[in-house]
C-alpha cells in the first residue's frame, strides 16, 4: 500500500525490478539469485515493501515477500513455508485478493488446482519447494521473486541451511528446465553485509555464484522532501539543505536519526544552521558507542585490529595477517602475536557484525558511519589513529 508519509524511489525500484525480471545478455547472473546488504536502519525494508515489491507487481511478476525477523519465535525455514502456502492457498481460491491483482495478466480468477497438497509443502514427507515453485510456474506462466529479507538469520541453524539448499533447487528445478514460462528469482537482503556477500561467494554456500550488490543509501532528495513534509507544520524550525544533508550523511543516512535530529533542533538555543550539525554529532557518536563499546570485548588485540581496518582504505584493506601487521599487534599488545590469533578474532568480529570481508583477504569496517566516528575521536586526541588503537576513542562508559 502507498502512503504519503513515505518517501518513495520509483526510479531504482524499476531499475532493480528490470534487472530482475528483463536482464540484459550481461545481466543473466541475477536468476542465480541476488544478495543485497545494507547496514541496519538505512530503509531497506520500507524500500523493498513499498517501492520494489510493486514495481514487480506492475510488470506481471509474483511476488512473495517473507521477514526472518517478523516473528523470531519461528523458524526461518517455518517463516519461509508458511509464506509460501499463503500464496498458494490465495491462488487455489476463487476471487482471492491475489487473483484479482492479476486480472488481466495471466492469472484469472477461477483459481488454480494443484496436483498437490498445499498444506503438505515444506513438511516432512510432504511437497519439496522445487516441486511447488516449478508447477506454479509452469502453471501461471509467469515470472515468481521470492524476497527474503534479513535472510542471513538462515545461516544460524542447520534447519535454516537446508532452506537454503531447498530455496537453491527450486532456483535450479525452475531456471534450468528448458521451457519454462517464467523464471524463479531470489533476492535476499540482509544488514549483515559479510554474511550477506559470503552466501554469494563462498563455495560452501548453496548460492554460490550469485550476484552480491550493495544497497542504495538514500541521498539529497530524501533529505529535501522530509524538510519540505515537516516544514507544513506552522512554526516548525529547519535548517537549510545543504546542512541537513550534511548532518544526514553523519548520522549514517538513517531516516529515523534525521528526523530525530529535527525534533531535537525545535528546542535549540542557537540557529538551524549551526545547532543542526552539533545535534546529529552528538547523535551519531550515541548510535556508535554501542558498537564502540562491543570492541571492548575483543581485548588489546581486537582494538589493535579494528585500528588497522580503520585507518586504511574505505573499500577495505589486506595484509591483516602479515609480519607488519603481527609486528604492529605485538608492539600494541606487548605479547607476542600469531597469525591463528588474529584469524580467530577477525572471524569473531565479523559474526559480531563489527568488520566485514567484501573479498578474500579483504576487511572492512561494517558500518561506515561507526568508522567515521572513530577516526574522528582519534583524531581528537590528537593521536595517530593506528598507535591511538580502538581503545583510545571507546565510547564513554
Amino acid at each position: 500500500m502507498v502512503t504519503t508519509d513515505v518517501f518513495h524511489r520509483k526510479a531504482y525500484a524499476e531499475l532493480m525490478a528490470d534487472q530482475l525480471l528483463k536482464p540484459s545478455a550481461l545481466q543473466t547472473n541475477v536468476r542465480s539469485g541476488v544478495f543485497l546488504s545494507g547496514i541496519r536502519r538505512v530503509g531497506k525494508t520500507t524500500f523493498l515493501r513499498q517501492d520494489l515489491v510493486p514495481a514487480l507487481e506492475a510488470r506481471g511478476a509474483l511476488v512473495i515477500y517473507v521477514d526472518l525477523w517478523a516473528d523470531r519465535t519461528k523458524s526461518p525455514a517455518m517463516l519461509v513455508h508458511e509464506a509460501v502456502r499463503e500464496t498458494l492457498l490465495q491462488l487455489k481460491t476463487p476471487g482471492s485478493a491475489l487473483l484479482q491483482r492479476f486480472k488481466g495478466l495471466n492469472l484469472g480468477a477461477a483459481g488454480f488446482s494443484f496436483g498437490f497438497q498445499v498444506e503438505s509443502v515444506g513438511t516432512k514427507g510432504g511437497i519439496t519447494l522445487a516441486q511447488a515453485f516449478e508447477e506454479l510456474v509452469t502453471k501461471a506462466r509467469l515470472d515468481v521473486v521470492l524476497i527474503v529479507d534479513e535472510v542471513q538469520q538462515a545461516t544460524g541453524s542447520e534447519e535454516g541451511h537446508s532452506l537454503l539448499h531447498a530455496l537453491k533447487a527450486a532456483r535450479d528445478a525452475v531456471n534450468s528446465k528448458p521451457g519454462m514460462p517464467g523464471h524463479f528469482l531470489f533476492l535476499g537482503t540482509g544488514s549483515h553485509k559479510s554474511l550477506i556477500t559470503d552466501m554469494a561467494t563462498r563455495r560452501s554456500q548453496p548460492f554460490t555464484g550469485a550476484l552480491a550488490t550493495p544497497y542504495e543509501v538514500l541521498g539529497r532528495d530524501f533529505v529535501q522532501w522530509q524538510l519540505a513534509r515537516i516544514g507544513t507544520t506552522p512554526g516548525v524550525v529547519l535548517p537549510s539543505v545543504d546542512v541537513a544533508w550534511e548532518g544526514f550523511q553523519t548520522m549514517g543516512h538513517r531516516p529515523e536519526e534525521l528526523l530525530k535530529a529535527l525534533v531535537q533542533l525545535q528546542t535549540a538555543a542557537i540557529s538551524p544552521d549551526q545547532a543542526f550539525p552539533i545535534i546529529c554529532a552528538t547523535l551519531a557518536g550515541a548510535a556508535a558507542d554501542v558498537e564502540l563499546r562491543a570492541i571492548d570485548e575483543f581485548g588489546e588485540l581486537g582494538k589493535a585490529i579494528f585500528a588497522r581496518i580503520a585507518v586504511g582504505k574505505e573499500e577495505g584493506v589486506s595484509g591483516l595477517f602479515g609480519a607488519e601487521a603481527l609486528a604492529e599487534y605485538t608492539q600494541r599488545t606487548q605479547v607476542p602475536v600469531e597469525a591463528p590469533q588474529v584469524q580467530n578474532l577477525a572471524d569473531k568480529m565479523i559474526a559480531a557484525n563489527l568488520i566485514a570481508r567484501p573479498g578474500h583477504g579483504i576487511y572492512t569496517v561494517a558500518d561506515p558511519f561507526v568508522r567515521k566516528v572513530w577516526l574522528d575521536r582519534a583524531a581528537l586526541l590528537l593521536e595517530s589513529p593506528v598507535h591511538a588503537a580502538a581503545g583510545a576513542p571507546t565510547a564513554k562508559r
